[in-house]
């Protein structure tokens, strides 16, 4: 099976030729000088029907997925976003309402989060849909939040909860009969329309050392900060964030239980490193902002990524996160 992140190390890790602002192709922007010690934060990330979104989905939330995605990127780099570039390849049979209702959604948050699209492309296909957007921030030089910055020592910690699109990705393919109404809505609505902590992010820069959003999984992610810090991990499973509705769908025995929380993906919060004495900071701006910040481990010397019990002891959690090439998702 062809591995994403050996693919690019091997293939596309070349053509940087060896330019500092791509960071080896190994974090998740690329960082370009700007104006007056300031930086440019470039992301840029794909989406595909029948992948990162089910085709039949609502036009509206399948556009501000695609600008959520992208400025969570941002937001954990800790860049605030500036503007977006579109490319769209829309089916030759795709109907007029579902592209006025795309637009809107794109507008709905474009207003929300003040980002302008200012370029792009718009092409036909024989399908399916997919859709591909550049965010381009902007951070003080020398401040981003790199992958690589992750000290023995550190706490590790998590924004908001985690699982809840993972189980959301479950009731949307017909699973979870048994959860409420209200949980099961929660759920799909976290996996259909993520919540970029775009107002979190710049507020780390000073106080978290390595960040990177949770994607394609908390384990593997962690894992990506872990390689590129040269250090290891070890993840208290009690201390994992769940939000009520996901408590319930593990209770109702939904996917895979623990190993859907830890490796299911599309959680899209901010997974960061910090000093211990950083600890009073960080619970402080949580109150702030109103957003949950939970320590859930801490960075050691090795490598890799171990999930502990409130004993210590390993728990086996079957895959770390999702693979592109291995099929499935949406």
């Amino acid at each position: 099976m062809v591995d994403e992140f050996d693919l690019i190390k091997r293939l596309f890790a070349p053509l940087t030729m060896g330019r500092p602002e791509a960071l080896g192709l190994g974090d998740d922007v690329a960082l370009i000088p700007g104006p007056a010690g300031r930086q440019w934060a470039v992301t840029k990330d794909a989406m595909a029907a029948g992948v990162h979104f089910f085709p039949d989905d609502p036009p509206e939330l399948i556009a501000r997925k695609l600008i959520r995605v992208n400025l969570s990127d941002l937001a954990a780099k800790g860049a605030e976003p500036q503007f977006l570039l579109l490319a769209t390849c829309f089916p030759h049979d795709v109907e007029p309402d579902w592209l006025d209702r795309f637009a809107s959604g794109l507008k709905k948050d474009c207003d929300l989060f003040k980002v302008a699209v200012i370029g792009g492309d718009t092409i036909a296909t024989p399908g399916p849909l997919v859709l591909s957007l550049t965010a381009v921030g902007m951070v003080p030089e020398g401040a981003a939040l790199l992958r690589s910055s992750a000290c023995s020592g550190d706490h590790v910690w998590l924004s908001g909860t985690v699982g809840d699109a993972a189980f959301g990705l479950l009731v949307a393919q017909g699973e979870g009969k048994s959860l409420s109404e209200t949980d099961a809505s929660f759920l799909l609505d976290r996996y259909r329309l993520p919540q970029p902590r775009v107002a979190l992010g710049p507020r780390l820069r000073g106080l978290a050392h390595a960040s990177m959003d949770v994607s394609d999984g908390l384990l593997g992610d962690l894992g990506h900060i872990c390689r590129a810090s040269k250090v290891g991990a070890e993840i208290e499973a009690e201390r994992l964030p769940l939000s009520a509705a996901a408590r319930a769908a593990l209770a109702a025995g939904l996917g895979d239980g623990l190993t859907t929380i830890v490796a299911g993906g599309d959680d899209y919060e901010i997974l960061f490193t910090a000093a211990p004495a950083a600890e009073d900071d960080l619970t402080a701006l949580s109150a702030d902002l109103g957003i949950g910040l939970a320590r859930i481990g801490r960075i050691v010397p090795g490598e890799g990524v171990t999930l502990v019990d409130k004993e210590g002891r390993v728990i086996k959690s079957g895959r770390g996160s999702y693979n592109h090439f291995s099929g499935g998702r949406a």
